[in-house]
Parts: structure tokens; C-alpha cells; sequence
């Protein structure tokens, strides 16, 4: 049965919708935690809220650590969408889009600069996480990737529960300068700031 839509149009309609982005950090593959960030912007650039967590590298505790890093850091009640720089998050903890969009009751749209290249991400997959590689695919590949826009050069992602373009212009309002969304752009700089550095997988507080 299909999943009913929220509509994006009233959000549209006011002059400063409030979107939160997220995005991760840097990290290296020895780490236990990648840093993960949300910025809620009310369009276009004026900043009101700013959360910071961490996600398990290579893990699959992405979703759960969304969650709560979203409800800690700004009402729900007063969000419009949410914006994810792609469906993974340190490294290839996959993000389940459909029960944030679920549990949020907000659109969820995903955001890449360039076409994922998923034959080489499901070989991966395969070759560093045989146990739970198929599941990890599926829930990646539920949402298959569209361009946002046209041109040679398109940004690529997905939207869940919302309009795609009702969602492309909610990303064209979002975008200040050039065409990367300012939430996403805000959440990647704290990401990349301010965090106490990651734990090794030694470290027996992770």
C-alpha cells in the first residue's frame, strides 16, 4: 500500500520554511565513532538550532542515532523537511529513510553531489560485510537515487514522503549559493569542527 504523502506545498508557501540538514564528519576506519551534525535552518541562511552526536563507523546504528540526535536538537512539530547528505553516514552505516519519514511524520530527502556508484558499493558491501551484505543493500537500493534538476551536472538523491518536485523545489529554496542546500552546507562544517576526537576501537567508552 502506498505510504501517504506530506505535502510540501504549505511549507512552500511560507517565506521561511525550517529545514534541518545532517551530515557526518571526517574519520578514519581505525575510529569507533564518526562525528554527525544537524543545523536547522529557517530558509534561506538564518541558523536557529545546532545538535552534534556520533555514529558507529561501518555500523548500523545510523537511523537510531538520527533520531535522536534530531529530537535533541529541535522541535519536530516546528520542522518541514529533512535533509541528509546521502543514505550512509560513517562510511556505510546505511540510514533507514522510510522509518524516519515514518517516525518523524516529515519528507525526507537525500542529497549527493554526484551518481553513487552502486555496482562498486555493493561490491564493497560483499567483501567487508558478508554477513549482513544483502540486508544492508536493500535497504540502501529502496530509494534508488533520481537527479535533482537537469543539466549536465545534477545533484542526485531521493525523496520519501513528499512530492519529488514539490521536494526539488524545496531543495532549490535551500540552496544559497550555487546548488548545494545551506542546511547540508552548515551541518558539514560542524561536523568537520568543534567535535572531542573519536574514539579508537580501543576505547572501552564507545
Amino acid at each position: 500500500m502506498p505510504r501517504p504523502l506530506i505535502s510540501l506545498g504549505r511549507a512552500l508557501q511560507r517565506p521561511h520554511p525550517r529545514v534541518l540538514g545532517i551530515d557526518d564528519g571526517p574519520f578514519r576506519r581505525e575510529m569507533v565513532r564518526a562525528p554527525l551534525a544537524a543545523v536547522l535552518v529557517s530558509l534561506p541562511r538564518r541558523i536557529e538550532a545546532v545538535g552534534r552526536s556520533f555514529v558507529r563507523v561501518d555500523g548500523t546504528d545510523a537511523t537510531d542515532r538520527i533520531l535522536g540526535l534530531i529530537r535533541s536538537t529541535a522541535s519536530v512539530g516546528d520542522l518541514r523537511a529533512l535533509l541528509l547528505d546521502g543514505p550512509l553516514v560513517g562510511g556505510f552505516n546505511v540510514v533507514d529513510l522510510d522509518r524516519l519519514a515514518e517516525e518523524l511524520r516529515l519528507p525526507v530527502v537525500t542529497v549527493a553531489r554526484h551518481r553513487p556508484d552502486l555496482r562498486r558499493i555493493r561490491e564493497v558491501l560483499h567483501q567487508n560485510f558478508p554477513e549482513d551484505a544483502d540486508a544492508r543493500w536493500r535497504l540502501l537500493t529502496r530509494h534508488p537515487p533520481r537527479p535533482w534538476g537537469r543539466g549536465p551536472k545534477p545533484l542526485w538523491g531521493s525523496v520519501v514522503g513528499a512530492d519529488r518536485r514539490e521536494a526539488a523545489r524545496l531543495l532549490d529554496r535551500a540552496a544559497v549559493d550555487g546548488r548545494w542546500p545551506e542546511p547540508l552546507r552548515l551541518a558539514h562544517l560542524v561536523a568537520r569542527a568543534g567535535f572531542p576526537r573519536a574514539g579508537r576501537r580501543s576505547d572501552p567508552g564507545s
